[in-house]
């Protein structure tokens, strides 16, 4: 094992920013010495604008609390997901978090570094290990949001697709809500299940949803509980022509979803979505408290907001900058905080 003044020759450390928020309290032990802490991102899943805005937050995060933060991207190999965090552990890193990945091939990997002494955390992964908080976008009032709007637009009688992928942690959580809906609503019917996570994941799920489409012209929702699934049902939507006919629902947010969502005649109606930056600094703050010798809890929850087509309209909001800045429960949670902390700029 090297040592940690090896580590941070190693990597790129995160610059410190100039903050708008101070801490009001004297940062504990390690975080008193900027620059001595090191941490790893350890990715499953990285492609697309919620991914890119997530680490965005880790990053800030980190670089408000002076940490050095190493990032291993797996792209979706479980294997090699494992091996990176075999790699953090090699590098003495004083935290790690695991960001999606599968239970298997990550319980162990994960029980290795909490063996090593070290500080771990997971997000929308369920490691099985009670010494590893869970940070949780709350799927399941993600899911809620979504088809509770559905409901709304729709009444409790249509004809639906889902799109799902078994496996991982956040989009089984949400399967689960999908499934309790339908059974409280029997005029629900679900007419086909479709979903792959292959790159790019929008493209690969709108060759699947052209030919769900074709095969099923009575579909009246489509329930994508994931943006990338979102926009490959659009595109398939679109090229059928039958964007006056099928309503999209989804979950998470993006620049790129909203102006999707604002297109003339989109059927892209809603969409029940957290911040992804925030989720991405939430987690950062609650491997700190760990390494400070807190407890953060063994569930970790950050609320979502429900975003619909008509108030992106009615609001005039084209952007995730002005997203949260009109909706300002949207740009921060108050959550895994503590008064030693300092926040990113905003």
């Amino acid at each position: 094992m090297i040592s940690r003044r090896t580590f941070a020759a190693l990597v790129t450390s995160v610059a410190l920013a100039p903050t708008l928020t101070l801490a009001q309290e004297a940062a504990p032990a390690p975080f008193d010495n900027p620059g001595e802490v090191n941490i790893a991102l350890v990715r499953y899943l990285s492609t697309g604008d919620f991914f890119q805005a997530y680490l965005s937050g880790v990053e800030k995060q980190s670089a408000a609390l002076g940490v050095n933060l190493q990032v291993f991207d797996s792209r979706q190999d479980a294997a090699l997901q494992a091996d990176m965090v075999d790699q953090a552990i090699a590098l003495g890193v004083d935290g790690i978090i695991i960001q999606h990945g599968l239970t298997e091939s990550m319980k162990e990997a994960a029980q290795r570094a909490v063996d090593a002494g070290i500080k771990v955390v997971a997000f929308d992964v369920n490691v099985e290990n009670p010494a590893i908080p869970q940070v949780e976008q709350s799927d399941a009032a993600l899911a809620q949001l979504a088809l509770d709007q559905a409901i709304a637009d729709h009444g409790t009688e249509w004809v639906a697709g889902f799109v799902h992928v078994a496996g991982i942690a956040p989009l089984d959580r949400r399967a689960a809500v999908w499934e309790t809906v339908k059974a409280a609503n029997p005029g629900i019917q679900e007419v086909a299940m479709f979903g792959t996570l292959d790159n790019p994941i929008a493209n690969s799920v709108a060759n699947q949803a052209r030919s769900v489409l074709s095969a099923n012209p009575t579909i009246q929702v489509m329930f994508a509980p994931y943006d990338e699934f979102a926009k490959g049902v659009k595109i398939a939507v679109d090229e059928a022509g039958m964007s006056g006919q099928v309503s999209i629902y989804s979950a998470d947010v993006s620049t790129a979803d909203i102006q999707l969502m604002r297109e003339a005649g989109s059927s892209w109606k809603a969409t029940a979505a957290t911040n992804p930056a925030v989720v991405g600094e939430v987690s950062v703050r609650t491997l700190a408290l760990l390494l400070a010798g807190e407890d953060p809890g063994a569930s970790v929850i950050v609320p979502p907001t429900l975003i619909t087509q008509a108030m992106l309209n009615e609001l005039d909001i084209k952007n995730m900058e002005e997203l949260g800045a009109k909706l300002p429960a949207f740009a921060h949670a108050d959550v895994a905080m503590a008064p030693w902390m300092t926040l990113p700029p905003r």
